[in-house]
């Protein structure tokens, strides 16, 4: 039976990686060169209920979807609450004498505008292939913000503790979205052959007799089908042509139903079944959002 364990406060992460106890219970900073987790540590695997942020800084290429990248500065990777860890992971990062993570809990943000909106920061999400790579000016931006903020919870804490950490922490957490949006900007070559990728993907399904079969296409599907993660996808496609993976699956989705509308005798409900609808009231209902009109009122207009 494998061994995993659940590591849910601050003093567990400072205590597993053999750290000194950490000065504050929500969030800390480690930088790798302090880790001394034993190599023969007794978990198998631990599922840390945190979200972390990790710089690994050594230069050298990273693999993005199926090509190489060379990175110079640091490289950023995040990870969200209940993600799963392993000992060689972590003993392998300690190589990087000038790594580091920020680790906070969710509590920390609990009823702070953050906390609202911290689902708004897709790149937890993301793949490790789908790391931000700093420039050394992006880099000194997130280290200027790692500053204030252990500067802060360093400090005997107060009234104004939490707050100031937190609008830091949003700080840092604001030039990263900056800097992947720079990043999604100097891959345009790369991202627009995925944009291909998406749309001979799309309109090969519903050319097909999958939607009858399987259903409808899924954000998950798509995703997979070009190695990204779902929320990676969604902003790629966003930024390179202004709609995310549902509304492009809705529009390929849409065309579709147009030509059946127009070339075929079936009914609405035939249609909606064929195209991978469970209920045709929400085909029409999709349908009508997009167009404006009602299948019906579409096929006889036309």
């Amino acid at each position: 039976m494998s061994n995993i364990f659940t590591i849910d406060s601050i003093s567990q992460v400072h205590s597993m990686l053999g750290c000194e106890p950490p000065k504050h219970p929500s969030i800390t900073f480690l930088r790798f060169s302090e880790m001394n987790i034993p190599e023969d540590a007794v978990f198998e695997r631990a599922n840390v209920n945190f979200y972390i942020i990790s710089l690994k800084s050594a230069k050298g290429k990273m693999r993005y979807g199926r090509h190489y990248y060379d990175f110079e500065a640091g490289t950023l990777l995040f990870s969200s609450p209940n993600q799963v860890l392993y000992p060689d992971h972590l003993l392998n990062d300690f190589q990087d004498e000038a790594g580091w993570s920020l680790i906070f809990h969710p509590d920390l943000l609990f009823g702070t505008d953050l906390g609202n909106k911290i689902h708004q920061y897709h790149y937890f999400s993301y793949e490790v292939h789908e790391a931000l790579h700093l420039s050394e000016s992006e880099q000194q931006k997130i280290n200027d913000c790692i500053s204030n903020i252990v500067e802060e919870y360093s400090q005997n804490l107060d009234g104004h503790s939490r707050e100031l950490i937190v609008s830091n922490l949003e700080l840092l957490l604001n030039y990263c979205k900056r800097f992947y949006k720079r990043q999604f900007l100097t891959r345009t070559k790369q991202n627009k052959g995925v944009v291909t990728q998406i749309e001979k993907l799309l309109t090969a399904y519903f050319d097909s007799e999958k939607p009858a079969v399987l259903g409808l296409p899924s954000v998950k599907y798509c995703a997979q089908q070009v190695n990204l993660s779902p929320n990676y996808l969604s902003d790629l496609l966003k930024k390179e042509t202004g709609k995310n993976t549902k509304e492009h699956i809705d529009y390929y989705l849409v065309n579709k139903a147009k030509k059946m509308l127009l070339s075929t005798s079936l009914t609405i409900n035939e249609i909606a079944y064929d195209l991978g609808f469970e209920q045709p009231k929400s085909f029409s209902k999709l349908f009508k959002k997009k167009e404006g009109i009602s299948p019906n009122a579409f096929r006889k207009i036309n």
